[in-house]
């Protein structure tokens, strides 16, 4: 299959090799004139350093999607309505995209596969799942799951993207997938802080446990099954995410918790912290939708109040006593 994935950050370019060894035809796009460039000459990603990448075509025109069966959307959440604009006017007409990042759309609160629809009018499948780009570029065991609410095109992507090494498994919930893959930044972010404070394993057990509930809860409130919260888009990610240096959001969280700005935690991660914006977006989609989720409102309370970390810890501890499962999401 000719295939164009659009973004050549590590997750795509991961994804570009993957494809690669399955047998496809891939292009991969960037952004910028000079990282093609780079990847061209030197067959390498700086963000998968030691993974030399096979023959397969790189470019920074828009253009390159055209004729391209299955489009792969891998640029930044931030960048995703941008990106769709560029490449929509050369996107044959039964033309697949899989979205493939994760997050939520500032401002309008969208999930991704929403602004392509949106954008392009066409068939969007989405693949998320426990998946550092460093482990699967070295061909490390992982599974995702690929969502469509046409089972048949879930199904397609399960085909294609699917090898010894990269388990994928089918499902039509687009909604809970594509929540549990976003609204686990949040609660890793808060992991993070945690670590940086200087806590340990309950801590983060406590958090990680308590952010599922409130993403579950969220989750189903919008539309999702709570099933899907308990597989690998949503404990499965939130587990890796939550525990792993490979993670930009526990990373920048690490930070925060030491002490430094928000700002500057994330500038000296060095690439995008998608939990940043996903905690704004959340914490809006909660008071829309009217669902409790306390982790939320204590993460944006830090991340966009200047709230201390210390005190969102006092806020949260100190909540009124509760049962366990008093309005979880798993009801």
């Amino acid at each position: 299959m000719e295939i164009a994935v659009v973004g050549s950050g590590g997750w795509g370019t991961a994804l570009a090799r993957l494809l690669v060894k399955n047998g496809h035809e891939v292009t991969l796009w960037s952004f910028h004139a000079q990282q093609t460039k780079a990847l061209s000459e030197n067959r390498e990603n700086r963000l998968l350093e030691g993974v030399t990448l096979p023959d397969m075509h790189f470019t920074s025109d828009p253009a390159c999607v055209a004729g391209k069966q299955m489009v792969v959307m891998a640029s930044p959440s931030f960048a995703v309505r941008a990106t769709a604009e560029r490449i929509a006017p050369y996107l044959r007409e039964d033309a697949v995209l899989v979205s493939v990042s994760k997050g939520i759309e500032a401002g309008t609160s969208k999930r991704l596969s929403e602004i392509l629809r949106e954008v392009t009018g066409r068939t969007v499948a989405v693949l998320c799942g426990p998946s550092h780009a460093e482990e699967v570029a070295r061909d490390i065991p992982t599974g995702c799951v690929a969502a469509c609410e046409d089972i048949a095109v879930a199904e397609m992507v399960q085909e294609v993207f699917m090898n010894e090494r990269f388990r994928v498994y089918a499902s039509t919930d687009v909604v809970g997938v594509e929540l549990g893959a976003a609204l686990k930044n949040v609660i890793a972010l808060c992991a993070g802080i945690s670590d940086g404070m200087g806590f340990g394993d309950n801590t983060k057990a406590l958090l990680m446990t308590r952010g599922l509930t409130e993403v579950a809860r969220l989750g189903v409130a919008m539309g999702g099954k709570k099933e899907t919260f308990a597989g690998l888009a949503g404990v499965g990610d939130l587990i890796v995410t939550c525990t792993s240096m490979h993670s930009r959001n526990r990373r920048a969280g690490i930070l925060i918790g030491q002490g430094k700005s928000v700002q500057a935690a994330m500038e000296e991660v060095g690439a995008v912290v998608e939990g940043y914006y996903a905690a704004k977006s959340a914490y809006e989609l909660a008071e829309k939708a009217h669902v409790e989720m306390p982790i939320v409102r204590q993460a944006y309370a830090t991340l966009y109040e200047g709230c201390d970390p210390g005190e969102a810890l006092h806020a949260l501890m100190g909540r009124e006593k509760r049962h366990e499962f008093e309005d979880a999401g798993w009801n």
